[in-house]
């Protein structure tokens, strides 16, 4: 099969997205010691990231493929909520079908990563 031409037919098409979006929160740090209360590491983050999760993430890859993703969700109407839509524009995508609403917040998912291992989400 010639999958350049799957990829190349992609191109200009309309891809419909209904699902759970999200805020994927990455925090990077050093373990150095143990928490002397309990037997857990204590991490030093020294970078902090935010990406498109859920349904959004699903929304970059086929807008990667060359098509035109529209993208439906809810989110909240609080700080994430700005951030996610930021995050969209920043993408080029189209945020008109990404509804705000008072009566949620904004879902989002931290990973804390100490020494190149997850440790905790």
């Amino acid at each position: 099969m010639d999958y350049t031409a799957v990829f190349a037919s992609f191109a200009q098409k309309n891809v419909l997205i209904i699902g759970d979006v999200m805020l994927d929160a990455y925090l990077w740090g050093k373990v150095d010691r143990i928490s002397p209360e309990a037997p857990v590491p204590i991490v030093s983050v020294h970078k902090r990231e935010n990406r498109m999760g859920g349904a959004a993430n699903v929304a970059l890859n086929i807008k990667s493929l060359g098509a035109n993703p529209i993208l439906c969700s809810v989110i909240g109407n609080d700080d994430k909520a700005a951030e996610f839509l930021a995050r969209m524009e920043l993408k080029q995508m189209d945020s008109c079908g990404i509804i705000r609403s008072a009566n949620r917040i904004t879902t989002t998912k931290i990973r804390i990563i100490g020494n190149n291992m997850q440790m905790l989400r």
